[in-house]
Protein backbone atom coordinates (compact mmCIF):
# COMPACT_ATOMS: atom_id res chain seq x y z
CA UNK A 1 0.00 0.00 0.00
CA UNK A 2 1.51 3.56 -1.00
CA UNK A 3 0.71 5.93 1.64
CA UNK A 4 1.15 9.24 3.53
CA UNK A 5 1.95 9.34 7.02
CA UNK A 6 0.97 12.84 8.43
CA UNK A 7 2.19 14.22 11.56
CA UNK A 8 0.27 17.27 12.65
CA UNK A 9 -0.44 19.73 15.53
CA UNK A 10 -4.14 19.46 16.89
CA UNK A 11 -4.29 22.83 18.33
CA UNK A 12 -3.91 24.00 14.33
CA UNK A 13 -5.99 21.57 12.31
CA UNK A 14 -8.23 18.78 14.00
CA UNK A 15 -8.46 15.51 12.26
CA UNK A 16 -11.51 16.42 11.00
CA UNK A 17 -10.43 18.79 8.77
CA UNK A 18 -7.46 16.89 7.53
CA UNK A 19 -9.56 13.65 6.60
CA UNK A 20 -12.21 15.93 5.14
CA UNK A 21 -9.34 17.89 2.29
CA UNK A 22 -8.07 13.96 2.37
CA UNK A 23 -12.11 13.14 0.78
CA UNK A 24 -11.46 16.34 -1.00
CA UNK A 25 -8.45 16.55 -2.82
CA UNK A 26 -8.95 12.46 -4.43
CA UNK A 27 -11.32 10.47 -5.52
CA UNK A 28 -13.12 8.43 -2.85
CA UNK A 29 -15.36 6.89 -5.27
CA UNK A 30 -13.04 5.14 -7.16
CA UNK A 31 -12.60 1.28 -6.76
CA UNK A 32 -9.26 -0.21 -7.15
CA UNK A 33 -7.11 2.43 -7.81
CA UNK A 34 -6.52 6.88 -8.25
CA UNK A 35 -7.09 7.87 -11.85
CA UNK A 36 -4.75 5.96 -13.96
CA UNK A 37 -2.85 4.19 -11.15
CA UNK A 38 -5.02 1.02 -10.99
CA UNK A 39 -4.07 -1.85 -8.56
CA UNK A 40 -4.76 -2.48 -4.61
CA UNK A 41 -1.49 -0.06 -3.50
CA UNK A 42 -3.65 2.53 -4.73
CA UNK A 43 -6.85 2.23 -3.52
CA UNK A 44 -7.90 4.80 -1.10
CA UNK A 45 -7.55 4.26 2.67
CA UNK A 46 -7.74 6.38 5.96
CA UNK A 47 -5.34 4.28 8.36
CA UNK A 48 -6.57 5.16 12.15
CA UNK A 49 -4.40 5.64 15.52
CA UNK A 50 -7.43 5.34 18.20
CA UNK A 51 -11.45 4.56 18.29
CA UNK A 52 -11.90 8.30 17.92
CA UNK A 53 -10.17 8.66 14.65
CA UNK A 54 -12.08 5.57 13.25
CA UNK A 55 -15.49 7.17 14.57
CA UNK A 56 -14.44 10.64 12.96
CA UNK A 57 -13.75 9.21 9.19
CA UNK A 58 -16.57 6.66 9.47
CA UNK A 59 -18.91 9.87 10.21
CA UNK A 60 -17.60 11.38 7.06
CA UNK A 61 -18.33 8.44 4.78
CA UNK A 62 -21.49 8.08 6.18
CA UNK A 63 -21.99 11.98 5.50
CA UNK A 64 -21.17 11.63 1.88
CA UNK A 65 -22.92 8.45 1.09
CA UNK A 66 -26.17 10.28 2.64
CA UNK A 67 -25.39 13.18 -0.52
CA UNK A 68 -25.20 10.29 -2.79
CA UNK A 69 -21.73 9.61 -3.19
CA UNK A 70 -20.33 6.00 -3.31
CA UNK A 71 -17.48 5.64 -1.31
CA UNK A 72 -14.52 3.00 -1.94
CA UNK A 73 -12.77 4.63 0.82
CA UNK A 74 -12.20 1.59 3.62
CA UNK A 75 -11.32 2.27 7.08
CA UNK A 76 -8.35 0.48 8.83
CA UNK A 77 -6.20 0.38 11.57
CA UNK A 78 -3.21 1.84 11.20
CA UNK A 79 -0.12 -0.50 11.53
CA UNK A 80 3.92 0.15 10.91
CA UNK A 81 4.77 2.74 8.67
CA UNK A 82 7.83 2.21 6.07
CA UNK A 83 9.34 5.41 4.33
CA UNK A 84 8.90 4.57 0.52
CA UNK A 85 11.82 4.50 -1.50
CA UNK A 86 14.42 7.29 -2.46
CA UNK A 87 12.79 7.35 -6.21
CA UNK A 88 9.34 7.93 -4.82
CA UNK A 89 10.57 10.81 -2.30
CA UNK A 90 9.28 14.22 -3.84
CA UNK A 91 7.96 12.69 -6.72
CA UNK A 92 6.56 15.14 -8.51
CA UNK A 93 9.79 17.32 -7.60
CA UNK A 94 12.65 14.86 -9.32
CA UNK A 95 9.73 13.44 -12.23
CA UNK A 96 8.71 16.98 -13.38
CA UNK A 97 5.15 17.33 -14.22
CA UNK A 98 1.68 18.13 -12.31
CA UNK A 99 -0.28 15.71 -9.89
CA UNK A 100 -2.99 13.67 -12.35
CA UNK A 101 -5.14 12.18 -9.47
CA UNK A 102 -5.32 15.24 -6.60
CA UNK A 103 -7.89 17.69 -7.57
CA UNK A 104 -9.60 19.83 -5.18
CA UNK A 105 -13.65 19.62 -4.94
CA UNK A 106 -15.81 20.45 -1.99
CA UNK A 107 -18.08 17.92 -0.43
CA UNK A 108 -18.69 18.94 2.99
Amino acid sequence: MESVEVTYDAEKVTYEELTKYFFETHNPEQYGGQGPDIGDQYRSVIFYANKDEKMIADNLIDQLIHKGLDIATIVEPAGKFWPAEDYHQKYYENKGGTPYCHIYRKLF
